[in-house]
């Protein structure tokens, strides 16, 4: 039955309004994605309203005429000493030296999420790893009680102009082959799916899935066009008990579907025993494998115990021999874990797992406050950037409690981007406090609008502002509805400086010399 479900073909009818809003997405990406800081020209190739000619992602590697590839991944062409397109956009994107991207593909310290499939549309090509940026991942996908293709695409809207660096399509339900073409069809992004979630909607029970079905849906996706899944592969049958007696034993969907299997049919996970059949379709499309946490900890309680370290171990393993095949590769991670917890977590994952890219939910830092978890995982996540890990994956407030709309989508990714910004300053970025040094300007020179242009969510802000001072004079005014004119300490400190003589000049006029515009996106 499911054979038969991935071999028929696709076909996404998109009507005028759906194809309106996907290339809405794609605008709202690419003027995020390409600030004026960009060089104008590089070689023959023109920037035209920050957008190339010929955008890099669509040129490809391709071998020569009779000649077969069976291995298209950016770790391959790297470690041939190869500066692909993908790279090269990292480098701009990054502002790093291209050799230094390479290097670190070649390394597995950094990966390209960029199926060739994918590439062929409007992927975008990111790096996510040690060198570059603290990224964030939202989540998106209907359930079987709610959503549609529509209220998807709402929220890769909001996800992508909000500031995701990818996105995950998490569906359950419905037409999920539709869902997803629309989404890659529509996104800049980089796309991550869990192939087992669609796998078990294709059969009554989960224990009528085969191995076959598993690694079938894996190649299925792949063709798609994703550019990285997660796969459960390190779960295996004799970690299953370490995990039962838990406060809330296995809360990964994924990890407790392969859970059950196994223990139904008495046999061991067929991602870990059949993990080089994954690894071939990773080389064919350039999949990137993120390694699941099927034992992360769900509460506090069960935080940094045997099951969640046994799996790591189980990680490192596979993490090596997928770089034996040129298989970019990250490692997912926890979950929920008190703030006192929290490093020794990024250096078990770096040491076990070689430096692989980290790429963690939250953490979660209490469990007492379901509706606002965009909050208590921020803080977590905020913390596990500044000690090392790559890439966030964000919790809105819904986390626990339901299916997330487009809004709190753009919730949980501004309250992430805040979490992986704090961690750039905090880790030492070059340029990562210009932003902050420069609304702070605009602060004490109560430019409000500028203010705005540089804030993460402008329209937020500024609404905030206008509900009590909503007319133009007060764009300007010395004060805003907090402390109103007579008590403004910045207002007061100007005065200061205008009456009796300004003092730090030295500070200010140095902080100030030869500063270029800083770009709000």
């Amino acid at each position: 039955m499911l054979r038969r479900f991935i071999s028929e073909p696709l076909c996404l009818r998109m009507s005028p309004g759906r194809r309106q809003l996907r290339d809405s997405i794609a605008a709202s990406w690419h003027r995020a994605a390409c600030p004026l800081r960009l060089p104008v020209d590089r070689g023959a190739r023109q920037w035209v309203g920050g957008l190339r000619s010929d955008p890099l992602n669509l040129i490809r590697l391709k071998p020569a005429e009779g000649v077969g590839m069976t291995c298209v991944t950016q770790m391959y062409f790297a470690r041939q000493g190869v500066v692909t397109p993908q790279m090269q956009r990292v480098a701009e994107r990054e502002e790093l030296p291209v050799e230094l991207v390479r290097d670190e593909v070649a390394r597995g310290r950094l990966i390209i999420p960029a199926n060739v499939n994918h590439l062929a549309k409007r992927l975008d090509p990111m790096g996510i790893g040690k060198v570059a940026r603290v990224k964030i991942n939202a989540n998106i996908g209907n359930s079987a009680v709610e959503s549609d293709i529509g209220q998807e695409l709402d929220k890769l809207h909001n996800a992508v102009h909000y500031g995701a660096d990818t996105v995950m399509d998490l569906s359950t339900g419905g037409d999920i082959d539709a869902i997803r073409q629309a989404i890659l069809e529509a996104s800049p992004v980089p796309i991550g799916t869990v192939p087992i979630y669609q796998a078990v909607t294709a059969v009554q029970m989960v224990e009528d899935l085969t191995e076959d079905d598993l690694l079938a849906m894996v190649e299925h996706q792949a063709q798609q066009g994703v550019d990285y899944v997660t796969v459960h592969c390190g779960i295996l049958r004799e970690y299953v008990g370490l995990a039962l007696g838990r406060v809330t034993g296995i809360v990964s969907r994924g990890g407790s579907l392969h859970a059950y299997w196994m223990m139904h049919h008495n046999k061991q996970n067929p991602f870990y025993t059949h993990f080089d059949r994954i690894l071939e379709i990773a080389r064919r499309y350039d999949v990137t494998l993120s390694l699941g946490d099927a034992l992360r900890p769900g509460s506090l309680a069960d935080a940094n115990d045997r099951a969640q370290f046994a799996e790591l171990e189980t990680l490192g393993e596979l993490t090596e021999r997928a770089w034996a095949k040129d298989v970019q590769v990250m490692i997912e991670g926890p979950g929920h874990i008190p703030m006192h917890l929290i490093e020794v977590n990024v250096r078990k994952e770096k040491e076990i797992c070689h430096e692989a890219p980290f790429y963690t939910l939250g953490p979660l830092v209490t469990d007492i406050a379901p509706g606002y978890d965009h909050i208590t995982s921020a803080i977590g996540a905020a913390m596990i950037g500044w000690y090392g890990a790559d890439m966030l994956c964000y919790v809105t407030r819904k986390e626990h409690l339901g299916l997330p709309n487009a809004e709190e989508v753009r919730e949980g990714v501004i309250a992430y981007k805040i979490a992986a910004h704090a961690a750039d300053i905090a880790r030492g970025r070059p340029g990562a406090r210009d932003r902050d040094d420069a609304l702070s300007r605009a602060r004490f020179a109560f430019d409000w609008n500028e203010q705005f242009r540089l804030s993460l969510d402008p329209d937020r802000a500024r609404e905030l502002h206008d509900e009590a001072l909503p007319a133009e004079y007060f764009k300007s005014a010395e004060f805003c509805a907090m402390c109103g004119p007579k008590f403004c300490s910045m207002h007061i400190t100007r005065e200061i400086e205008r009456r009796f003589g300004e003092t730090g000049t030295e500070k200010r006029e140095t902080s100030s010399v030869e500063r270029e515009a800083v770009p709000a996106d």
